[in-house]
C-alpha cells in the first residue's frame, strides 16, 4: 500500500468518513480492482473501487459513484450475509466477479470478515461439480451467440457502430465461457478478452470460437440445442 498514492489517500478518507457517519452499520471496508492488485492494469491511476460491508441490508450509505479530488470512487455497499451468498453462488458471470472475492485489501476489518469471504468462495469452488460450470458456461454461451448474430445482421445493414458494440459483447461472452470451462477468473472484462485471445477477434473468428465452445459443451453433456420440452422443463 503506497500511502503517497492519492488513490489510497482518498480511499482512506472515505473509509474513515463512512465509519464516523455509520458507526453501527459498517462491518468492514475494503478496496478491490486495480488498486488492490497494486497496479493500474485494466483500471487507471485515478480510480478506486471501494466496498463497504454492513451488518444488515439497508445499513450504511447508498451505493454511489463520485469523483473526489480528481479520483473516481465507485462505492459498493453490501450486507454481509447477502454478499457471502453471492460469493457462494456459481453464476455465468463468475469469471468476471470472482476476483473481488479473493483479492480485496482491507482498510477496516476488525473481525476478519474478508478472510471469511475469501474462504467461503474458495470452498464453494472446491465443492463445485464440473456440470455446474458447464451449465453456467452454456448460459453465457447463449448471450454470446445472440450478440454475435445481432452483430452480423447489423453489419449486413451497414450499421457499423452498432455492429461493433454487439461484437464487443460477443467477445466478452465468449471469453466468459472460456473462463467457466477452464475454471479461470479474470480481473475485469479487458483482462478477459485479452487473456483468451479475443481482444482483436473479428466477426468470423468470434463465430469460430463460439462454434467450438458449442461442440465442447455438447461433449460435456450440456448441449446448447434442445427440444421444446427441454425449454419448458429447464
Amino acid at each position: 500500500m503506497d500511502l503517497d498514492d492519492p488513490r489510497w489517500q482518498v480511499a482512506g478518507r472515505v473509509a474513515d468518513a463512512a465509519r464516523r457517519r455509520f458507526p453501527a452499520d459498517i462491518l468492514a471496508v475494503a478496496v478491490h480492482g486495480p488498486l488492490a492488485h497494486g497496479d493500474d492494469d485494466g483500471g487507471g491511476d485515478a480510480e478506486v473501487d471501494l466496498l463497504l460491508v454492513t451488518y444488515r441490508a439497508g445499513g450504511g450509505p447508498a451505493p454511489s459513484t463520485r469523483r473526489v479530488d480528481g479520483v473516481l470512487v465507485a462505492l459498493t455497499v453490501a450486507d454481509a450475509d447477502g454478499y457471502l451468498r453471492r460469493a457462494r453462488t456459481l453464476t455465468p458471470a463468475w469469471p468476471l466477479t470472482a476476483d473481488r472475492y479473493v483479492t480485496t485489501v482491507a482498510l477496516y476489518d476488525p473481525t476478519g470478515w474478508l478472510r471469511t469471504l475469501r474462504d467461503e468462495h474458495l470452498g464453494r469452488l472446491a465443492r463445485a461439480r464440473p456440470a455446474e460450470f458447464s451449465t453456467a458456461a452454456r448460459d453465457a454461451w447463449y448471450r454470446g451467440w445472440a450478440a454475435h448474430a445481432r452483430a452480423a445482421r447489423l453489419a449486413e445493414w451497414y450499421e457499423t457502430d452498432q455492429a461493433l458494440v454487439m461484437l464487443g459483447e460477443a467477445r466478452l461472452a465468449a471469453a466468459t465461457v472460456s473462463g467457466l470451462l477452464s475454471r479461470t477468473y479474470f480481473r475485469d472484462p479487458g483482462d478477459a478478452v485479452r487473456r483468451t485471445g479475443l481482444a482483436g477477434a473479428d466477426m468470423t473468428e468470434v463465430g469460430r470460437v463460439l462454434t467450438g465452445q458449442a461442440e465442447e459443451l455438447t461433449a460435456r453433456g450440456r448441449p446448447v440445442d434442445g427440444t421444446v420440452d427441454d425449454l419448458l422443463t429447464g
